[in-house]
């Protein structure tokens, strides 16, 4: 398949994900307007359990899960549970659109991150991506008295743990496969869940209108990142991250529909200098520019 005819699926599961992605900052609103975002994370977990069960079953792969690094899976959910709960939170308190433009900072603190913890050299070009980057999260937050905020700060927060689930999920991919990291995800996630929304002795248990809510940020996280990972399987990062950041004016269009946020300028300035910040490293970790690499990407 040429590079041509790979833009048009990669686009059309890039599509899925940008869907999926923005049905759950809107479920996860909803949701939060009922219950805390532990709650939350113990019931999308729950619903993320069922589907990997029966798909695992169906498919005949739970010989592929395996027991040998629980610690790693836990360090791993851990991080992806903090900030996952981070933004949940983020998307009861700020614009939509200000929540995806902060997340979008996560592979930059991979690129910070990925000396410390996976012994990747940080070449100057990655190194000006970062600073670049940074610069957009501070036009994004604008931060003083008057913005800096909750919100703002657990939203920024969250790209950060993010990023070590990255780092995390890619010492794990080289020694397990993804059936046995969706079930560990799913499963631990759904424990830990249960341990924080229980400290209180209070559940809340959702009722049938909320349930919708539930159930849609359970498929839509699962398939959000289905469909983010079938597009860079046929196609390359350079190709797929720019569909990626159309995230920011759909769920900007969609947050002023239905709760009238305002479009507020400084907010899409400062994600451009993230998009450029990101499609740098990206362009150098392909070897487009800067010198031939031989470290991984």
């Amino acid at each position: 398949m040429t590079s041509e005819t790979r833009i048009l699926p990669a686009a059309l599961w890039m599509l899925g994900a940008i869907g999926s992605f923005s049905a759950m900052a809107i479920a996860g609103r909803e949701a939060g307007q009922t219950l805390d975002t532990f709650e939350i994370m113990t019931y999308r977990s729950l619903v993320g359990l069922l589907i990997v069960l029966l798909v695992i079953t169906f498919t005949g792969k739970w010989h592929q899960v395996k027991t040998d690094r629980l610690s790693s899976h836990l360090v791993r959910n851990l991080a992806h549970f903090t900030g996952q709960n981070l933004w949940f939170f983020a998307v009861t308190l700020i614009p939509l659109a200000q929540v995806f433009a902060l997340e979008f900072t996560s592979p930059l603190w991979v690129v910070v991150l990925s000396p410390l913890l996976l012994g990747e050299r940080l070449t100057r070009i990655r190194g000006f991506s970062a600073v670049l980057g940074f610069a957009g999260i501070l036009i994004v937050a604008r931060p003083s008295p008057e913005t800096l905020n909750a919100g703002v700060i657990t939203a920024a927060s969250c790209a950060i743990f993010f990023a070590l689930t990255v780092i995390f999920t890619k010492r794990l991919t080289r020694h397990e496969g993804i059936a046995s990291i969706l079930f560990w995800l799913t499963g631990m996630q759904l424990v830990m869940g249960l341990v924080m929304a229980g400290w209180d002795g209070d559940v809340t248990l959702p009722s049938l209108a909320l349930l919708p809510w539930i159930l849609l940020i359970g498929c839509a996280g699962l398939a959000a990142h289905f469909c983010f990972t079938n597009a860079l399987s046929i196609a390359p990062a350079t190709v797929v991250v720019p569909f990626d950041f159309a995230r920011l004016p759909v769920i900007a269009v969609l947050a002023m529909l239905i709760y009238g946020e305002a479009v507020v300028i400084w907010t899409f300035v400062g994600a451009g200098l993230i998009f450029v910040a990101n499609y740098i490293n990206i362009l150098e970790a392909a070897g487009r520019i800067g010198t031939a690499r031989t470290d991984p990407a």
